[in-house]
């Protein structure tokens, strides 16, 4: 394997493929299962609305029995697959996501606005399973000098005493504020459906705030990119690139809450988010901190150069592991 494809081509945490293919399926699976009961828990409002309609219980083409046993094999098949495949912590974030999302989520949206805000959790909790299973891949390849294999726990993974997390929360952080432009720009095309549904949109309950709110959350992408590259996850020239592409949104968002969704407004912002995310990520993987250093020196074999940084970055995780555990540095790297 090349080695600027390996997990250790930069100094931030990244995934085996092995361990990937668990996070990617088992999340899938996951996912499966809380949209399966999401489904039977509103049938008739989905037969009301014209981006649900053709759902396969509507049309009659699931029984309610089948979705519901598909809906918990794929649970438990999910959840096992992250326990056993990646790291415990991670299968108990895919299980919260299941519950927020069919057990709170989707019945709050007959009660509440604040229905969007639980979404929206949702969707921050994959990018933050998806740094938390780097984060336990590189804990666990370190042995004791009793030769066990340490199982860091959630508190360490997630709230870790040398703040090493915190690409997690800001990626996580990303995914929560991207949603306010894009859901509210795309209920308010369909605000009558809503209502006629009797789902409580902020699009049709209280359309300036729709539209002030998802401005609002376009404006957070910007502290969050900064601090994606202030917290050296990317380098200092993500802040300029991911800056154009935020500012794009945000002059989209401008005109919807000008414009409270008319003239065309929400489905300018609608497109510009469904647009936005991705560059955005795209970007931030190809500035992550230290990535073009390490392929330079690959291409021009510095390899005295390279040598030099991998053990300087073995010996700060060594260090922040043995602090974390209360261990004293007697640590060593199995690889």
């Amino acid at each position: 394997m090349p080695s600027i494809l390996l997990s250790s081509a930069t100094s931030v945490p990244s995934l085996s493929p092995l361990i990937l293919l668990f996070l990617t399926s088992g999340t899938a699976l996951a996912c499966s299962s809380a949209n399966a009961l999401n489904m039977l828990y509103e049938p008739d409002s989905d037969a009301r609305m014209s981006r649900t309609r053709n759902r396969p219980l509507v049309r009659g083409l699931v029984s309610r029995r089948g979705a519901l046993v598909f809906a918990i094999l794929a649970g438990t098949l999910g959840c096992g697959s992250l326990y056993y495949g990646v790291n415990p912590t991670v299968a108990a974030l895919g299980f919260t996501n299941i519950v927020l999302y069919a057990g709170i989520y989707t019945p709050l949206k007959r009660l509440s606005v604040l229905n969007t805000w639980a979404g929206a959790l949702v969707g921050a909790i994959p990018p933050l399973m998806g740094w938390t299973a780097a984060a336990g891949q590189c804990a666990s390849s370190y042995r004791s000098v009793d030769g066990t294999i340490a199982d860091p726990g959630w508190q360490e993974l997630l709230f870790p005493q040398d703040g090493s997390s915190i690409g997690g929360w800001l990626l996580a952080a990303l995914l929560f504020a991207w949603q306010f432009p894009h859901f509210n720009a795309l209920s308010h095309t369909i605000r009558d459906e809503y209502k006629a549904a009797g789902l409580r949109m902020l699009a049709w309950v209280a359309p300036r705030a729709n539209a002030r709110i998802a401005l609002r959350y376009s404006l957070f992408m910007f502290p969050i990119c900064f601090g994606l590259s202030y917290y050296e996850i990317t380098d200092w020239g993500f802040i300029a690139t991911s800056g154009v592409v935020n500012t794009w949104m945000l002059v989209e968002a401008w005109r919807f809450w000008r414009r409270t969704g008319g003239q065309g407004s929400a489905r300018g912002l609608f497109w510009a988010s469904v647009w936005h995310l991705p560059i955005i990520l795209v970007l931030a993987m190809a500035q992550k901190k230290g990535l073009w250093d390490r392929i330079w020196r690959g291409l021009v074999g510095d390899r005295g150069g390279e040598d030099h940084d991998e053990e300087e970055d073995d010996g700060r995780n060594k260090d922040a592991w043995a602090t974390v555990h209360g261990q004293s540095a007697e640590m060593v790297n199995t690889i």
